[in-house]
């Protein structure tokens, strides 16, 4: 969930800049990271109270007639729940780094598609993400990476619940390690080293599928 969606806002909103004036895009690259500098313990809190009862999404859900939905103390919605902050958290650094990729095109491409009579979405899927795939393949790494290893807002929102729908393979690694049972490092430390193995896996099969010279190289 968090993945796919830092990628997609990030092109999108880093498009968007890319076609804004200096002054105004200086403006909205300073609005876009100020989520990089907050805590993730801090953003944990503000959403456990967003997500109350009385909090903004019910507020906001009642509007259109629903009751309130207890967000983190059900398993269907907590993990979205979760995953939101998570994806506030990190769209801001891609956005940056997307926005860097997208500078770096000629614009002689997009002044040549404009008079071919190329809209937004056809420039955006014929040359801004074509020129990205080394950009994309480093976000898409890197996020799994990180997204995979997340510990801080599972912890403070729901604690691996309900029913472990937010236990994430850190969340696990930690609760072992304090388990009072003689066999609880055993635990932890097979846990992490078969972390370990899944994120190399994964980052392996991301490089294979993604056919690209420049990033074998790098």
């Amino acid at each position: 969930m968090v993945v796919p969606a830092i990628l997609v806002l990030a092109l999108l909103l880093a498009s968007f800049i890319a076609t804004l004036s200096k002054r105004l895009a200086a403006f909205m690259k300073t609005t876009v990271y100020v989520p990089a500098v907050v805590s993730s313990v801090v953003a944990a809190i503000i959403f456990v109270f967003i997500y109350q009862d009385e909090g903004v999404a019910n507020w906001f859900i009642g509007l259109f007639g629903h009751g309130p939905v207890a967000w983190l103390n059900t398993a269907g919605t907590a993990l979205p729940a979760v995953a939101i902050p998570a994806v506030w958290l990190g769209f801001g650094v891609s956005t940056l780094i997307m926005l860097a990729g997208i500078l770096d095109i000629p614009e002689s491409y997009f002044e040549s598609a404009r008079l071919d009579g190329a809209n937004f979405w056809q420039r955006t899927r014929y040359i801004t993400v074509p020129s990205l795939r080394n950009v994309i393949l480093f976000l898409l790494v890197t996020g799994l990476t990180l997204t995979i290893q997340e510990f801080q807002l599972p912890l403070v929102m729901t604690n691996g619940g309900p029913v472990d729908a937010t236990n994430t393979p850190n969340l696990y690694i930690f609760n072992s390690f304090r388990d009072g049972t003689p066999y609880a490092t055993s635990y932890s430390l097979t846990a992490a080293l078969l972390l370990f193995i899944v994120i190399g896996t994964i980052s392996i099969i991301i490089f294979r599928v993604v056919s690209s010279e420049k990033s074998s190289d790098a």
